[in-house]
């Protein structure tokens, strides 16, 4: 864990030019690790996405535990989502009228039949912890050394986070190997801080789901979720 000092927080205006749209689906399950699979299944459909430099994907992410029933964590194991389970895409505001095009379609994701109903456009979220599920590893070997490798890439970015706190290693398969990531909490941003991080992203493999942040309510739910 990475830990400083707290600073007051101050007045933003929350622009547009960066939002997520999330779509309601239908669909019954899909594989834990599915990102790869639903990154080729939205190109097809939105061949633009790939020369968007600014454009994500997040991971389809059902429920993290209930009545008893505990998320998957194999790979290959199935997620059943919910009907309120949503398809997100983080998106440039010029992009929003060709995002349309992804309204009544019927994709398939490894396997299984998804099919994308309307959209809905949501402003980036004020809160200053965040929270990223994926963050690609560099050449950090342990918790510390990826910790102060964020910490340094932020500051290059005048963002200066006063906590931060990561999850275990987690790999996302594609034909061309693993891709090795961590989850990733920052928490005290400024506000300022924290739509930017939300727009830019933090590393590679946005359209793997990776370097995409979104809001997070406090440390101790996030080393919860990571035991």
């Amino acid at each position: 864990m990475y830990w400083s000092e707290h600073n007051p927080a101050e007045s933003f205006r929350i622009t547009d030019d960066v939002v997520d749209v999330a779509y309601a689906i239908s669909c019954r399950c899909l594989p834990v690790d599915h990102a790869h699979a639903l990154r080729h299944a939205l190109q097809e459909a939105l061949p633009w996405l790939a020369d968007e430099e600014s454009a994500g994907i997040h991971p389809v992410h059902g429920a993290e535990s209930g009545n008893g029933w505990m998320r998957p964590e194999n790979p290959d194991d199935l997620l059943y989502l919910s009907r309120r389970t949503k398809l997100t895409l983080r998106l440039p505001r010029h992009r929003l009228d060709d995002a349309g095009a992804l309204n009544g379609r019927v994709v398939e994701i490894a396997g299984h039949r998804l099919s994308v109903g309307d959209s809905t456009v949501r402003l980036l979220s004020p809160i200053t912890t965040i929270f990223a599920r994926h963050v690609v590893i560099g050449a950090e070997a342990d918790e510390q050394a990826f910790l102060a490798a964020m910490v340094k890439r932020l500051g290059d970015m005048d963002i200066h986070p006063k906590k931060a706190l990561c999850g275990m290693e987690k790999t996302i398969a594609t034909p061309q190997g693993g891709v090795r990531t961590r989850s990733l909490m920052l928490a005290d941003l400024t506000v300022e801080e924290s739509v930017r991080l939300q727009q830019c992203g933090l590393g590679p493999a946005r359209l793997l789901g990776c370097g995409l942040f979104i809001p997070h309510k406090d440390v101790d739910e996030v080393k919860g979720a990571e035991r």
